[in-house]
């Protein structure tokens, strides 16, 4: 389990997260632009505590050739990392495994029954495309956002930049006026068509929000590469999912 790097479980790094002292007020906001004010106040209630990990229980299809069930569980702390952990079935069948980066370092590992392996990666490409994923899955953790490097593009599109490791991700929201996101979308490191690496547009479509424990958030959504263009459709979609239970502290 450990191929190469520290055998933290995803309960160790729920664990390791301590709880938020500080709450939301929007006093703190007030000198962001309105849209992006918009968007923090739809997304966390006043009084919330400003989480610093959340941990998500999730259902959803993911593209492996064909579109298979999942169940998956994640738990996202920036200071440290995230772990997505899941059991898509194939044919029936379980694939264990899980994505992550933790400590500075990335890894992904899948086995058919738990026993075979299908997949092991590590490296610096994985690692850089695990900080774009971890940056992304900020939009689950609003409370990074409301510390976050904020520009504005018009009244309903909305930038914000995340940096973890040396490394910087323009997370870019199209808002309603109601604060609402309805997609999200940045350039993130991978190689989508098994050739060489380079940054390749990925983003998310938002069909449902809901709200858990003072935060309002994506809840139902279509994610993949290529977001933008004709070509999500036909090969980037690769991902559905819908949240079942969030946990902030």
């Amino acid at each position: 389990m450990t191929i190469g790097f520290q055998p933290i479980s995803i309960n160790d790094l729920w664990h390791s997260g301590s709880p938020s002292e500080t709450v939301f007020h929007y006093d703190q906001i007030v000198d962001l632009p309105e849209p992006v004010q918009r968007y923090l106040k739809h997304a966390i209630s006043a009084a919330t505590p400003l989480a610093n990990v959340v941990q998500l229980r999730m259902h959803g299809e993911i593209k492996l050739k064909q579109w298979q069930s999942f169940q998956a569980e994640q738990v996202i702390y920036p200071q440290r990392g995230m772990i997505w952990q899941a059991t898509p079935r194939v044919k029936g069948l379980p694939v264990r495994g899980w994505d992550r980066l933790v400590d500075g370092k990335g890894a992904m590992q899948w086995k058919f029954l738990g026993l075979i392996p299908v997949m092991t990666a590590v490296g610096e490409d994985v690692t850089r495309s695990a900080i774009g994923r971890m940056h992304g899955e900020c939009m689950w953790l609003p409370s990074v956002l409301s510390k976050a490097e904020w520009t504005v593009c018009n009244r309903y599109n909305i930038q914000a930049t995340l940096r973890s490791l040396e490394e910087a991700t323009v997370l870019n929201l199209t808002i309603d006026s109601l604060g609402r996101p309805n997609q999200i979308s940045f350039k993130r490191w991978g190689n989508p068509d098994s050739s060489s690496y380079q940054l390749v547009n990925f983003g998310a479509y938002v069909d449902q929000e809901s709200t858990f424990a003072g935060y309002t958030i994506p809840s139902k959504l279509r994610a993949g590469w290529y977001f933008g263009s004709d070509k999500f459709k036909t090969e980037g979609e690769f991902f559905r999912v819908t949240l079942d239970d969030v946990i902030y502290k």
